[in-house]
């Protein structure tokens, strides 16, 4: 009889350890589920480069990934490549290159882009930028100036009302272009 006790005993033990399959496949759904959410709301950012701005470095409809995590301890530096609010509709995710920094005088002289005085070296321009001159520009604290690699095709800080990019809408920096297949590779 006791045996038998212990038999009952131990079948409900493992009765309530087993989970019923439909539950178990919906907490497993759930926790991917959530992973997911967290992945790409707080470490990475995916965007996609509707035209042409950024030429010949990423190109028109290219899927691109960033990092969030990127500035979590640091601010963007001149020459990387950014995701951020569009300041004149933050509605809008915008992916441009840093070019001026806090503190930073840019200004374009006949079409070449001074930093502080200095011509800035930028190998990843594919085309002479049109003669035009913009700026001096003053880059406030917390903020950033940037342009499109494709200089006579973007719309960047020299056309915004709000001409610069805030530190607090920046939402990561461009690492990965993962779309189309043959433009797959690390962005420089």
């Amino acid at each position: 009889m006791e045996e038998l006790e212990n038999g009952e005993k131990q079948n409900k033990e493992e009765g309530k350890k087993k989970m019923n399959p439909v539950i178990e496949w919906v907490v497993i759904i759930a926790v991917a589920l959530a992973a997911a959410l967290f992945i790409n709301f707080v470490i990475i950012i995916n965007s996609v480069v509707p035209s042409g701005s950024m030429e010949s470095t990423i190109m028109t409809n290219s899927r691109m990934m960033g990092l969030r995590a990127s500035y979590w301890f640091s601010d963007p530096q001149q020459g990387d490549i950014i995701v951020f609010k569009y300041p004149d509709d933050p509605s809008e995710n915008f992916v441009k290159r840093v070019i001026g920094t806090p503190g930073d005088t840019v200004e374009i002289i006949g079409g070449v882009t001074y930093v502080n005085g200095e011509v800035l070296d930028e190998p990843y321009l594919n085309e002479t930028p049109r003669n035009k001159d913009f700026g001096p520009y003053i880059v406030p604290e917390e903020s950033y100036f940037v342009m499109g690699d494709n200089r006579n095709n973007s719309h960047d800080s020299r056309y915004w009302h709000n001409t610069f990019v805030p530190r607090s809408s920046v939402l990561g920096k461009a690492l990965f272009c993962y779309w189309p297949p043959n433009r797959i590779g690390v962005l420089k």
